[in-house]
């Protein structure tokens, strides 16, 4: 009698855990090139990048729909088109953001003012999973808006490395100018690694009964490109100099602290059941061949400055496979909600579609409507892609049509010999600006 009881209780325990909520890692880097990490770039030491990626579903179409700082974190954190909340450009930092609800910026065509602050009436995903049970703490570059817009009025409960600003000063201390604003470090701490260090301690202490989701947007690799000095040095005796060897030894950093997480969530016995994800928001300040575009230069939109590096690690993923289904970061919201138990059709106004299909292999990932990338800095402001076409607009009412799996270069313009499918999709493109209300800016 005794052994059925316990035989019992084995397979109670064992359920429960099967069926416990999965905790989440989101690590967002900033300006993070696509194939820049050591697997696709032996130039690079990024061991535990690599080992993540080999571990994970990599999605190697994915995309920021709108490949901006600000912009880009109203997408993942909402999963809803920025543009909607006419959130297009940076939002100013420090006093910039004070100045008023919207800004202009001087070499844009369209005078499209972009809102300096992401209201706080926006759902997030730390304010979804906080209904369902989750304890939400986040780390770094915000970018959201200033104090009365910070994280911990979006849903967050714990928060550390909050700052005014869009990026740093300095990645070693002061790291920001002003007082406040994260400059409580005295000593030669990298950035990086400070933040780092905040998450690990926060999870070594950690004791709520509740799942936890856990956020950190990374300031690096965001400019001043400035590597920690040991790092540096690695690349510099390797052959690579100048600003390159300080990227390189910045995306260093960041392996370490992806090492450093890891080795913490198996220290607190939560590894098994941890779902993490490993983005970035935009593409490299440098060239990223054979793509075309980069981070700024009025291409960004091409997939140089639009695809970005995305992988899923999770317990019950096809290790190491690659998914070349097309994706953005509205894709991570609906995602998070389902593997959380919730369910995306509670939230009508997302934009993303759930990623729960094709990272667990399991029912069928459907998007009826197409991609839409969109920025307000210059001629070059929105794209299209559904079908296998993408369709790239400009305000003085250029056209640019390509076939991605053929020309992932983007050098073959197909506009003129496909006109129907260029028509198509901007006629889709027009409808979207009226629906989202921002047709007045339009190049067309």
């Amino acid at each position: 009698m005794k052994k059925v009881f316990f035989a019992m209780l084995f397979l109670l325990s064992v359920a429960a855990t099967s069926d416990a909520k999965p905790n989440f890692l989101i690590l967002f880097v900033d300006d993070w090139g696509w194939k820049d990490y050591g697997l696709e770039n032996p130039k690079l030491i990024t061991p535990n990048i690599d080992q993540l990626r080999g571990q994970s579903v990599y999605f190697s179409r994915a995309v920021s729909p709108s490949p901006v700082c600000s912009p880009s974190r109203v997408a993942l954190m909402t999963g809803r088109h920025p543009a909607k909340m006419q959130i297009v450009r940076h939002i100013p930092s420090g006093e910039g953001a004070k100045g008023g609800p919207s800004h202009l910026w001087p070499r844009d065509p369209a005078k499209f003012p972009s809102k300096n602050w992401m209201k706080l009436e926006e759902v997030t995903y730390a304010e979804a999973l906080k209904k369902l049970g989750y304890y939400n703490a986040f780390f770094g570059k915000w970018h959201l808006g200033g104090e009365a817009y910070y994280p911990d009025k979006q849903g967050f409960d714990f928060t550390r490395g909050v700052s005014d600003f869009g990026h740093p000063r300095s990645f070693f201390p002061h790291y920001f100018s002003g007082k406040g604003n994260y400059n409580d470090e005295s000593g030669e701490r990298y950035l990086t690694d400070k933040l780092t260090d905040e998450l690990v301690e926060f999870l070594e202490q950690y004791d709520e009964k509740k799942p936890l989701m856990m956020t950190l947007w990374y300031y690096g690799v965001h400019t001043p490109h400035q590597g920690r000095k040991d790092l540096v040095e690695k690349y510099n005796k390797a052959g690579i100099q100048g600003k390159l060897a300080e990227y390189y030894a910045q995306i260093s950093a960041v392996d370490e602290s992806v090492g450093r997480i890891r080795e913490a969530l198996k220290k607190k016995g939560i590894a098994e059941n941890t779902v993490i994800f490993l983005m970035s928001d935009q593409g490299s300040y440098f060239p990223t061949p054979p793509l075309r575009g980069k981070k700024s230069g009025g291409h960004t939109l091409c997939e140089g400055g639009a695809r970005i590096p995305f992988f899923v690690y999770w317990k019950n993923v096809a290790k190491g496979s690659e998914e070349k289904t097309r994706i953005d970061l509205n894709d991570v919201f609906p995602t998070l909600l389902e593997m959380a138990g919730g369910k995306p059709s509670d939230h009508p106004q997302l934009d993303g579609v759930s990623l729960l299909p094709l990272i667990a292999g399991k029912g069928k990932f459907v998007r009826r409507e197409p991609l839409i990338g969109y920025r307000a800095y210059e001629d070059q402001y929105a794209s299209v892609f559904q079908e296998g076409w993408k369709f790239i607009g400009y305000r003085s009412g250029k056209k640019e049509l390509y076939r991605l799996e053929e020309d992932e270069s983007e050098e073959d313009n197909l506009a003129e010999e496909h006109p129907e499918v260029t028509e198509n999709l901007l006629r889709k493109l027009i409808e979207w600006e009226k629906k989202v209300g921002v047709e007045k800016y339009s190049g067309y």
